[in-house]
C-alpha cells in the first residue's frame, strides 16, 4: 500500500511538475514588448524634441531610422523615413498627423509641467485633475503627435 501511495505521489508530482512548465512556457510564448513606430520626414526635429523636453535618449539610429527609449529604458519608441526604399510598402507612408497619441506616466506631473513652460514648449491642455484619477497635461511633437502626460493619483472621492 505504501508502495502504491509513493508511485501516486511521484505520478502526480511528475504530472504537475509536467503542467506547470508547459503553463510557463504557453505564457513565455505570448510575452511580447511594444515599440511603436511613426513614420515621418522630421526625424532630426522629432529627435531633438524628444531628448530636450522629456529626457529621452537614442537606442539606435541611421540614415532612415531612429529608435528611441523614455529614461529607464522602459518603452521605446522609433520613427522612420517615408520612402524609404529598405522598407515595404506597407512602412512607406508617412503619417498625416492626426489621430494617433501617447500617454506617458510620470513621477511628478507637476514638475514636469513647470519644466516644460519655462522650456518655451506648447501646452495644448492644461494641466488638470480628472474625476477618474489621473491629473494630466498634454503637449504634441514635430509630428503632430498628442503627448498626454499623467500622474495617476486615484479617482475622487
Amino acid at each position: 500500500m505504501k508502495r502504491l501511495a509513493t508511485i501516486i505521489l511521484i505520478a502526480l508530482s511528475t504530472i504537475t511538475t509536467s503542467y506547470a512548465q508547459n503553463n510557463v512556457q504557453s505564457q513565455n510564448q505570448f510575452q511580447m514588448k511594444l515599440n511603436a513606430g511613426i513614420i515621418t520626414e522630421k526625424i532630426q526635429e522629432t529627435k531633438q524634441f524628444y531628448t530636450e523636453n522629456l529626457g529621452f535618449g537614442v537606442t539606435f539610429e541611421n540614415e532612415f531610422y531612429l529608435l528611441m527609449h523614455t529614461p529607464g529604458h522602459q518603452a521605446q519608441l522609433s520613427f522612420l523615413l517615408p520612402d524609404h526604399p529598405s522598407q515595404q510598402p506597407l512602412f512607406q507612408s508617412k503619417f498625416q498627423g492626426e489621430g494617433a497619441y501617447l500617454t506617458i506616466e510620470v513621477q511628478d506631473v507637476d514638475e514636469l509641467y513647470h519644466q516644460l513652460k519655462e522650456k518655451g514648449v506648447q501646452i495644448k491642455i492644461d494641466i488638470r485633475d480628472e474625476p477618474w484619477g489621473d491629473r494630466h497635461f498634454a503637449i504634441q511633437d514635430p509630428n503632430g503627435v498628442g503627448i498626454d502626460l499623467v500622474k495617476y493619483t486615484g479617482p475622487a472621492n
